[in-house]
C-alpha cells in the first residue's frame, strides 16, 4: 500500500511548476521572463532551459568559447531571477525534430513535471526557434508514454500539462502575417527586472547589432512589450500568449491554468477565437 501511495505521488505534476522552453540563451529573457517573473513572485517554481548552447552567436570568440561565455550568462540570470536551469543539449542551429533531441527534452519535462510549459511561436522568423517549440510540444505529449524514448530514463508522469507559445520576434510569422495574443500578461511591475535579467547576456548586444541590425538590444525588447501592451488596450508592458490545441494534452480542452494563476494580471483577447477561424 504505501509503495502504491508513493508511486502515485512520483506520478503527479507540479501544478505550481512552470517550465520555460527556448532555443538559445537569451530566448526566455527575450519574449517570456516577464511572466515567469510573476509566476515566480506568487511562489511558483520556474524551469529555464534553452535546447541550444548558442555557440554561433560571436563574431570574435571560437565556438567552444561562446558556449562557455553563453552558459554564463544563462546561469547569471536563472541566479538573479530564482530559476532553476537545465543545460543545453546541441549546438547553435543543430535544434531539430528527431527523436534523440526529442528523447532528451522528455527527459527535462519529465523531471521538472511542469504543469505549464512556456516556449516560442510555432510560426517564427527563425527556424531554431519553430523547432524549440516543436519539440517543446512533442515532449509535453511523451511525458506520460511509457515506451516514449527518454534519454536519461526517467519515469514518466501522469497529468494535465498547458503549452503557451510566446509571440514572434517582431510580432510576425515568418511570412510577415500580423499575430494575435490570446492572451495578455501584465508585466509592468517586472519590465525593469526583466531587463535586468537581458543585460545578462552581454555577449550578445555586439552579435545582434553587427547582424541582425538591433542598434539598441535592451530597448528593442522594452520596446516590443511595450507594443504588446498597447496592442492588450489595457496594459502598459505586456508579453503575449497562444495556448496551444490541448487534445492530447489535458482532459479540458478549455483548461487554461497561466490565465487563471494570473488572475487580474492576465487578459483574455475576446476577438481570438474569431480571429482562430479566418
Amino acid at each position: 500500500m504505501a509503495g502504491e501511495k508513493k508511486a502515485k505521488v512520483e506520478a503527479q505534476a507540479n501544478p505550481q511548476c512552470v517550465m520555460a522552453i527556448a532555443a538559445h540563451p537569451d530566448d526566455i529573457e527575450f519574449a517570456m521572463a516577464g511572466t515567469l517573473l510573476a509566476l515566480r513572485e506568487m511562489g511558483w517554481e520556474v524551469h529555464y532551459f534553452n535546447i541550444s548552447n548558442g555557440d554561433v552567436g560571436s563574431m570574435t570568440l571560437s565556438r567552444a568559447g561562446t558556449a562557455k561565455v553563453r552558459l554564463s550568462e544563462a546561469r547569471a540570470s536563472c541566479e538573479r531571477a530564482g530559476f532553476i536551469h537545465h543545460r543545453p543539449i546541441v549546438g547553435d542551429l543543430g535544434i531539430a525534430y528527431e527523436n534523440r533531441q526529442l528523447a532528451r527534452v522528455t527527459a527535462a519535462i519529465r523531471k521538472a513535471r511542469p504543469g505549464v510549459i512556456l516556449t516560442q511561436s510555432l510560426d517564427d522568423y527563425a527556424e531554431d526557434h519553430e523547432s524549440a517549440a516543436r519539440l517543446a510540444c512533442g515532449a509535453a505529449f511523451c511525458k506520460s508514454m511509457k515506451n516514449s524514448p527518454c534519454v536519461p530514463a526517467v519515469k514518466p508522469y501522469f497529468a494535465d500539462v498547458a503549452v503557451y507559445h510566446a509571440m514572434p520576434h517582431g510580432l510576425r510569422d515568418g511570412m510577415g502575417k500580423r499575430i494575435r495574443s490570446g492572451l495578455w500578461v501584465d508585466i509592468g511591475d517586472h519590465i525593469d527586472a526583466k531587463k535586468e535579467l537581458l543585460a545578462c547576456h552581454h555577449s550578445q548586444k555586439q552579435w545582434l547589432d553587427a547582424t541582425q541590425g538591433m542598434d539598441s538590444y535592451l530597448q528593442t525588447m522594452v520596446d516590443l512589450c511595450r507594443a504588446m501592451g498597447e496592442m492588450s488596450g489595457k496594459f502598459a508592458f505586456a508579453e503575449g500568449w497562444r495556448k496551444h490545441n490541448l487534445l492530447g494534452y489535458a482532459a479540458d480542452p478549455s483548461w487554461d491554468p497561466l490565465r487563471d494563476a494570473l488572475g487580474d494580471r492576465a487578459l483574455t483577447d475576446r476577438k481570438y477565437a474569431a480571429w482562430l477561424e479566418r
